[in-house]
């Protein structure tokens, strides 16, 4: 079948370098998001419309139809802007919340959390919103198994996650939120 006929996805995985904005928020959950998170996502969106489209775009007026970098440049910009749609309606559906608003002394959404396990160590978290988590740098989405074992949890409480290979215990050593 021709690609002309196939109705393409606005949520298919961008790929050629686009950074990817994770996309397991559950239909109907709310888009929480730090104001930096929001910032970023701003930001990348003014820099595919403004810079990287337009770049493209120009690129297109004056080549030869035909030609297989005319066609790369054609579906970048296809994926360019399944990623604009994406981005928009994640802006339509964002609430800032802004972590210095919330209890000092318990975990909730923008608390940056340092643990203590048996066997691990320390560590520290940042909870995050689904579009901001990147857990190799400790940010832990909002309905991540370990945010959800550490909310509402208070600085000496010990806390279980379960994981699985198996529970693990953490204690809460330090809340903040910055």
């Amino acid at each position: 079948m021709s690609k002309a006929f196939v109705k393409e996805s606005d949520d298919e995985p961008i790929s050629d370098g686009f950074p990817k904005i994770n996309d397991l928020l559950p239909p109907g959950v709310t888009n929480f998001v730090t104001p930096e998170g929001a910032q970023r996502i701003r930001d990348e969106l003014r820099q595919l419309i403004e810079v990287e489209r337009p770049k493209i775009e120009e690129a297109l007026s004056g080549g030869d139809g035909e030609s297989p970098t005319v066609a790369a440049q054609k579906q970048r910009l296809q994926e360019m802007d399944r990623r604009i749609r994406f981005m928009n309606r994640r802006l339509d559906t964002m609430e800032v919340v802004d972590p210095t608003s919330q209890d000092p002394e318990e975990v909730s959404f923008g608390a940056t959390v340092t643990v203590r396990s048996k066997g691990e160590g320390e560590r520290t978290y940042q909870i995050v919103g689904v579009d901001e988590s990147n857990p190799a740098l400790g940010k832990v989405s909002w309905i991540s198994p370990i945010a959800k074992a550490l909310n509402a949890a208070r600085v000496g409480d010990v806390v279980t996650l379960q994981r699985p290979k198996g529970s693990v215990e953490l204690e809460i050593l330090n809340i903040e939120y910055v």
